[in-house]
């Protein structure tokens, strides 16, 4: 575990009156694919997001990069920026929402309401192979693994617009995206039961059945899961329906509010 992962915060975060909202990313993404999003949430909430480890400004931020750590990452950014204090909405956009997920089930006080999207269950056998993660999977390195899953996310087209030095960063977080991936499907990082924080599991319109199935079935296995479809999307909802997405976050906090 390491004090070096970037964090930014949105708000006062000594205004105990405003809501403390905690963005987590998924693989190949960061802290900025989630700006948008917070853009949308910070006006009447504070907003942390920061960067895993061995991705963007946390690149330099070593191995291992499997659930334990990550867990432990999350709740090392909570401590160092608000102390003695819980989450009130932990978002967690794919492999981000195992990170979540694991947190409420290991420091079940330090989260109160969380909302996960399109979140792998790559431990399951019917989870496919064919996704990006499944073709990062094929590659033979961790370098082109990295290319291959932004090829799959972004399109070839997109990828090879990108600067070269661009490229070469991203390939080189491959390191960090195959032992994550790895790690999740060697076992499940969180006990369901465990999880006894109120979920809201979140679906794209236009997500891949896998995700669909995933997120339904996740909020069948937990305690307190609810499934939503946010209308329009696809995977990467962050991005691309930041407004929708925030009104979605608002109104699964507003449940929890008094």
């Amino acid at each position: 575990m390491s004090t070096d992962l970037f964090s930014a915060v949105a708000g006062d975060v000594d205004d105990l009156t405003l809501p403390l909202v905690v963005l987590c990313h998924g693989s190949m993404d960061r802290s900025a694919g989630m700006l948008r999003l917070s853009r949308q949430l910070d006006a009447t909430a504070v907003v942390i997001r920061y960067d895993r480890r061995g991705y963007a400004k946390s690149s330099e931020v070593g191995s291992p990069y499997v659930l334990d750590e990550q867990i432990a990452d999350l709740a090392l950014v909570l401590d160092r920026h608000v102390p003695a204090r819980s989450i009130d909405l932990a978002f967690g956009h794919s492999f981000g929402g195992n990170v979540v997920l694991g947190l409420a089930a290991r420091r079940p006080e330090l989260i109160t309401r969380a909302v996960v999207y399109e979140t792998p269950l790559s431990w399951f056998d019917w989870w496919p192979s064919s996704g990006a993660g499944g073709a990062a999977a094929q590659a033979a390195t961790p370098e082109d693994a990295a290319e291959a899953f932004m090829r799959r996310l972004v399109g070839d087209e997109r990828w090879e617009r990108l600067p070269e030095g661009t490229r070469a960063g991203r390939r080189a977080e491959g390191v960090a995206m195959v032992g994550e991936l790895n790690d999740l499907r060697r076992a499940p990082p969180w006990n369901a039961d465990d999880v006894r924080c109120p979920v809201l599991a979140v679906g794209g319109e236009h997500g891949r059945a896998h995700h669909q199935r995933g997120m339904q079935l996740l909020a069948d296995m937990l305690p307190s899961g609810t499934f939503a479809r946010l209308d329009g999307a696809g995977h990467g909802a962050p991005n691309t329906h930041p407004t929708e997405l925030a009104m979605l976050l608002r109104e699964w906090l507003s449940r929890g509010v008094g």
